[in-house]
């Protein structure tokens, strides 16, 4: 499974440099790549890119 990023995006650029795999990149809003996110599984504090947001945008893709 891997997270996605939702509409309500402002596009702060805070998870980017967050996440260990580079599965985030800058667009409209920004994007992640669902091949690459592993939901940070070896990390005990879990997904990196949540923790940071700022607007809780961030969220586990269906």
């Amino acid at each position: 499974m891997a997270m996605t990023i939702t509409d309500e995006c402002t596009a702060c650029g805070l998870c980017e440099p967050e996440c260990p795999n580079s599965a985030i990149t800058e667009g409209d809003i920004y994007v992640i790549d669902p091949d690459k996110c592993d939901e940070c599984e070896k990390l005990d504090e879990g997904s990196r890119c949540v923790a940071v947001c700022p607007v809780d945008c961030i969220i586990k893709a269906e």
